[in-house]
């Protein structure tokens, strides 16, 4: 996860990512996260729509902490405007470039983590900037294509 303070940690799922898996890391880590960050409640959560997210026992339990943050509605079909897919293509480059690349799962996630840390505040910065101008130029082609 990112705000416009900081990234949040990096959790291994270890299996299949299921709405129980998917409810402890929002309970046991996003929510901790987002009190200290937004302790007054006015900070916006976004997910997308894996099947997970919607589970009745996630949506619950969303509903029991909207005082916490603000979950954001997600359209069924939206155009891919995660910022975090920004970051994802910045960590896989940052190992593409490693003299050495990691040869089994353990390197692998210790690489992760090395690339994931080394990203510049400026760079999720300019992310949470960019969303209402990338939601503006959606809402312009009215969901057909952009440059995002």
């Amino acid at each position: 996860m990112l705000s416009w303070h900081d990234l949040g940690p990096l959790i291994r799922v270890e299996q299949r990512l299921n709405s129980t898996a998917y409810l402890s890391i929002i309970a046991d880590q996003v929510h901790p996260i987002m009190l200290m960050a937004y302790p007054n409640g006015d900070g916006f959560f976004q997910q997308d729509n894996v099947p997970c997210h919607g589970a009745r026992i996630v949506q619950e339990w969303f509903q029991e902490h909207e005082e916490d943050f603000t979950l954001l509605r997600w359209p069924p079909q939206p155009p891919d405007l995660n910022p975090i897919e920004h970051l994802w293509d910045q960590v896989k480059r940052a190992i593409r470039q490693l003299v050495l690349q990691p040869s089994d799962l353990t390197e692998l996630d210790s690489a992760i983590h090395q690339a994931w840390c080394q990203i510049p505040l400026i760079t999720f910065q300019h992310l949470v900037e960019s969303m209402p101008r990338r939601i503006t130029t959606v809402l312009k082609a009215k969901g057909g294509p952009t440059k995002y």
